[in-house]
């Protein structure tokens, strides 16, 4: 009888990787999260895909990354109601009104009075 390997691995996955593991030939059990899980679940996510963006090796890598966060952040701003439309508008306005994050300033301290 062969042993077959066990891996645990308890986290949020995209929708269609249960089709991929089967198409493998992989079994796996799988479960639906209920909305307090799968906004922990989302935000351990994040977490997660920021963790391995920062440890890309190569552009490519990141751009990887990258695009993972985004798919998490996406499906965050839609958990809480939201549209990525909606959060875009109020970006540009904060924009436009208080800058990016491109000249790296680093605000050391303020004085009133």
């Amino acid at each position: 009888m062969s042993k077959q390997a066990r891996k645990v691995h308890n986290k949020l996955v995209r929708d269609k990787i249960p089709e991929y593991l089967e198409n493998k030939g992989i079994k796996a059990e799988i479960r639906v999260l209920d909305s307090v899980e799968y906004d922990a679940a989302l935000a351990a996510k994040q977490a997660e895909e920021f963790n391995e963006q920062r440890s890309a090796k190569t552009l490519s890598e990141a751009a990887e990354e990258f695009a993972d966060e985004l798919e998490v952040l996406r499906a965050r701003i839609a958990f809480v109601g939201l549209s990525l439309e909606e959060i875009e508008e109020i970006r540009v306005k904060k924009y436009k009104e208080r800058g990016g994050f491109t000249e790296r300033i680093l605000l050391i301290e303020t004085y009133e009075g």
